[in-house]
């Protein structure tokens, strides 16, 4: 897949939701999305392209709201870029494959490498264990 599909290539493909989310880099609302609070074991794919980003074992409970994780599934499938919208100084987070804005990096993770990756649920899909295929 290629970072250069056109909104059209998207809104095809996507519900309304997941367009707004990934290729408009929309929020969904604290506490509503469909894995915030999942625990189920397996790896979280990107809903745009299907790309494994992380893995269960990497998700911790943040109280924030949003599924977070302390490591994405091997280096380079996350890629990250400045976000000074909103008055704040943050870290966007997108897929590397195909650009789809998954959320956001802070260093304030409580495991060893003290980051967490705050991520939409509407931004990734979860394969369970023993399940094949992705999208």
């Amino acid at each position: 897949m290629s970072k250069e599909k056109d909104d059209n290539y998207w809104r095809d493909r996507l519900t309304p939701e997941e367009f707004h989310v990934l290729r408009e880099a929309g929020t969904e609302r604290p506490f509503s999305g469909e894995y915030w609070d999942c625990f189920a074991d397996g790896v979280y794919r990107c809903r745009g392209c299907g790309q494994t980003l992380f893995h269960s074992d990497a998700k911790f409970e943040s109280g924030c709201g949003w599924p977070s994780f302390d490591a994405e599934a091997q280096s380079g499938v996350v890629a990250e870029r400045a976000d000074n919208s909103l008055g704040m100084q943050r870290t966007e987070i997108v897929c590397a494959n195909c650009g789809g804005h998954l959320g956001h990096v802070f260093p304030d993770g409580p495991t060893d490498t003290g980051l967490r990756y705050c991520v939409n649920s509407l931004s990734v899909r979860l394969e369970a264990e023993g399940e094949e295929g992705g999208q």
